[in-house]
């Protein structure tokens, strides 16, 4: 990973910010749901305190006529943030404590931080979590994050992939039990092409089919998975809907010596964006390291 604008090379980059905050009263934050409580709330808070574009833009990013949204035949935008919350999972935060959570942001053409300063801002003071409980926005910390994507191959053989929140990925319209690599992999590239080309410099300039066919060839050595079948309830519709998936570990062997190394760049801007069904609220988290 590194920092700061990379021209000479294929990247992907994002902001993260990550807001912090001091607790007024004692705050509560429901199991498995933290970034779902945020991201219901801060849409309708971004509703009342931006401007109409800049709403539309972060929150509710619709198609333009003849421009598809992504390959995942969706007819509106994929939005250009994902909640990371996790660490809030059914925690209860006392009167006068601390705590923070990150946003991270892929639209590096109109990033928008004042906006969700201020939707921020007056969400806190209005209340977070079930009990509504006040807080107050102290600080917000921003990074510019540059990964390349297309820098020499490192060599790797064999690697271990954490989810680390619960992530669904489907192959044609099948949600699958076993996170194969070529699944893995297709779903990472085109979530990582269709943001950069939506909000930043434009698709990747890359042989997708041979790629598919090379990822192909790394296969699925082990993997250590629990299902979790968790709920939301949309305030707003009034609909309820599944929020689950696995979480847990899988290895990845590749059939030749560094075999894996083109495909670790992805995996670490993968890290950032999430993978898989439901990233807006921090679904799809991941992690990895090579095998010895």
């Amino acid at each position: 990973m590194a920092t700061g604008i990379l021209s000479d090379t294929m990247t992907f980059e994002l902001w993260r910010l990550r807001f912090h905050f001091h607790a007024e009263e004692s705050l509560v934050f429901p199991p498995g749901k933290a970034a779902n409580v945020l991201r219901g709330a801060f849409g309708m808070m971004l509703r009342e305190t931006a401007n109409a574009p800049d709403y539309a833009r972060i929150f509710e990013p619709k198609a333009q006529s003849g421009v598809p949204a992504g390959p995942s035949g969706l007819a509106d935008r994929p939005r250009p943030f994902v909640f990371r919350a996790a660490h809030l999972d059914g925690q209860t935060i006392p009167a006068g404590s601390g705590f923070h959570f990150d946003m991270h942001l892929f639209d590096t053409k109109h990033p928008a931080s004042e906006a969700l300063q201020q939707a921020y801002a007056h969400l806190a003071k209005a209340g977070l979590g079930p009990g509504r409980g006040r807080a107050t926005l102290v600080s917000v910390g921003k990074e510019h994050i540059a990964i390349p994507l297309d820098g020499p191959a490192e060599p790797a053989t064999r690697i271990r992939v954490e989810f680390l929140t619960p992530t669904e990925l489907k192959s044609g319209e099948q949600l699958v039990t076993r996170p194969e690599f070529p699944i893995l992999f297709a779903r990472l590239r085109d979530r990582i092409s269709t943001l950069r080309a939506l909000y930043g410099p434009g698709p990747l300039n890359i042989d997708f089919r041979a790629m598919g066919e090379r990822a192909a060839r790394v296969t699925l050595a082990c993997c250590d998975l629990t299902w979790h079948a968790t709920q939301r309830h949309s305030s707003r519709t009034g609909q309820t809907h599944p929020i689950g998936g696995f979480t847990g570990q899988a290895e990845y062997q590749a059939e030749y010596d560094g075999g894996l190394g083109e495909f670790l760049p992805y995996l670490r801007a993968g890290q950032w964006t999430g993978v898989g069904r439901q990233t807006v609220w921090g679904k799809g988290e991941i992690c990895f390291q090579p095998c010895s």
